[in-house]
């Protein structure tokens, strides 16, 4: 399985949106500081996750949510502002 995710940071609210096959792995290096973009952001929640078959699948709905009417989507429908 793949999984896209959106993690919001306790710090500030920040919004981050990444894909991955190890969901569990994934969500503790970014709360270890072992990810370059959201070490100055910890700690994260994980608010959404998605699941998919494929890896392009993944990465497809991933690029979707970085995409303007893919943030409003979010915004609108998936995540409750802080």
């Amino acid at each position: 399985m793949f999984y896209t995710y959106i993690l919001r940071s306790l710090k500030n609210g920040e919004l981050y949106t990444g894909w991955t096959n190890d969901l569990k792995k994934r969500f503790k290096e970014h709360n270890n500081r072992e990810s370059f973009a959201t070490k100055p952001y910890i700690p994260w929640k994980l608010i959404f996750y998605a699941s998919f078959e494929t890896e392009k699948l993944a990465k497809k709905f991933e690029k979707y949510l970085k995409s303007g009417s893919g943030k409003a989507f979010t915004n609108k429908r998936l995540v409750m502002k802080p």
